[in-house]
């Protein structure tokens, strides 16, 4: 069943058209994620479909309504949305940030409600962030406060979580941790998960369905080994790659090994391996 539909959408940003008659739709309960060069209207893109942005023309759906016809506190009880860089809060507790996610659902003439509370625990349960609910932000790591995070949104209780290069300042290991939560929260609950991502490999590892974009348009959609292809990476991105399966996870793995030949560009592919010996 489709749950988010972009129809002909085109949006400027200071004058400038950085997305133009996009086309898109994403069916409830799969991860999407979107990938592209810098500048091509990732964010912008998910910034749109949250309604932080209104299109100059064309209609961005949910649940068939278009964005613009819900309330803000409405469309907060169908939508989170984390972006890439958090506002930096110190002087509060795990507890009192994930309780955020209440706001949307609380009655405004009432505090409180058990039932929120309950929810708060269960979403710190959900995502391994209950044993730090005392703890000021502070003093926790980047993975645990991306964690925490990840935890203010689901306990929001909506269906579709858009995420803005939700891995971006961690180590390694902390990456595949939160993308091993992603899957995780979409696997156990059904949430519908559409991220902007840099890294391609995290992409093809967890994603449904990737979305390429290039200048603005969808370049290319659909199944991962159909989307994330050496020709693919050559013309969007501009390197060499070389894209294979992982003989142990069945994973699609791509390795770049420098950048593509073109009309335009150097007169071969530069590898690292020459300039360093």
């Amino acid at each position: 069943m489709t749950l988010l539909a972009l129809e002909n959408v085109t949006v400027k940003y200071h004058r400038r058209t950085v997305i133009d008659g996009l086309n898109w739709q994403a069916d409830a309960g799969k991860i999407y994620s979107i990938i592209g060069p810098n500048g091509c209207g990732k964010s912008t893109l998910l910034r749109t479909i949250a309604g932080h942005l209104k299109p100059e023309r064309g209609t961005v759906r949910l649940d068939g309504r278009p964005i613009g016809s819900y309330s803000r506190r409405r469309l907060a009880q169908h939508l989170a949305m984390l972006q890439q860089s958090q506002e930096r809060l110190p002087e509060i507790t795990v507890r009192t940030l994930v309780g955020y996610g209440r706001f949307p659902h609380q009655p405004l003439w009432r505090g409180k409600r058990k039932e929120d509370e309950d929810i708060v625990e269960w979403a710190m349960a959900q995502t391994g962030v209950g044993h730090l609910a005392d703890r000021r932000l502070s003093a926790l790591s980047g993975g645990e406060r991306q964690r925490v995070w990840f935890a203010m949104a689901l306990a929001q209780k909506t269906r579709l979580l858009l995420l803005d290069e939700p891995t971006t300042y961690l180590d390694m290991s902390r990456q595949w941790e939160i993308m091993e939560l992603i899957a995780e929260l979409n696997r156990r609950h059904g949430i519908t998960i559409v991220m902007v991502l840099h890294d391609i490999n995290h992409a093809a590892a967890c994603s449904d369905e990737i979305m390429v974009m290039r200048a603005g348009a969808v370049y290319a959609g659909g199944a991962p080994e159909r989307v994330i292809t050496a020709q693919t990476l050559g013309e969007v991105f501009g390197v060499d790659a070389r894209v294979d399966r992982d003989a142990e996870t069945g994973r699609l793995n791509c390795v770049i090994r420098g950048l593509r030949e073109t009309a335009d560009g150097p007169d071969r592919v530069f590898n690292l391996r020459e300039r360093t010996g």
